[in-house]
């Protein structure tokens, strides 16, 4: 029968085949990740709750649409962190200290809200791609996975809204 020590020491130490330093360097990417994601979630809602004009309907519905699996998402990261030891970041502060991508504080256009959101599904799939070396340096191929999974979505996410510009359209 294991002593309180044994019990403890099993309770605090990971061992998953990555070392400390390696999962510290992974979560500093994946917190970046995960403040890029929660500001594209953020402008994403607020563009489905401000968007206006002739493309109300599909804009609401696509904006909807894609800020449920963002917010889906960033649970995921967050989640990925944790596992790896470390606590995730989770107040705007920290948020806007991370991410790359600039909080929305006007009411743009819908064309501008389209922009702004391709640029932003491109700021996450830049961090995604930066963290990926990373995590195949360090053997991570679970965070890895998920970077791959999260660059799929969000460079579909860009191609999709990119779609819908007057610019497209020509």
């Amino acid at each position: 029968m294991p002593n309180k020590i044994e019990v403890e020491k099993a309770y605090s130490e990971i061992n998953i085949g990555i070392s400390e330093k390696d999962r510290k360097s992974v979560c500093k990417g994946l917190s970046k990740l995960l403040a890029d994601s929660y500001l594209l979630h953020l402008k994403t809602q607020n563009y489905h709750w401000n968007v206006t004009g002739p493309m109300f309907g599909p804009l609401h519905i696509l904006f909807e649409k894609q800020y449920l699996e963002q917010a889906r998402a960033i649970d995921i990261i967050a989640e990925r962190i944790r596992i790896l030891g470390e606590f995730a970041p989770g107040s705007f502060s920290n948020f806007l200290r991370l991410t790359s991508i600039k909080e929305e504080t006007s009411f743009p256009t819908a064309e501008e809200m389209l922009t702004n959101l391709i640029h932003g599904n491109e700021a996450v799939v830049a961090t995604a791609r930066e963290l990926i070396s990373i995590t195949d340096e360090c053997e991570d191929d679970v965070t890895a996975d998920l970077l791959v999974e999260r660059m799929q979505v969000h460079e579909k996410n860009a191609w999709m809204l990119r779609s819908m510009t007057a610019r497209a359209n020509h």
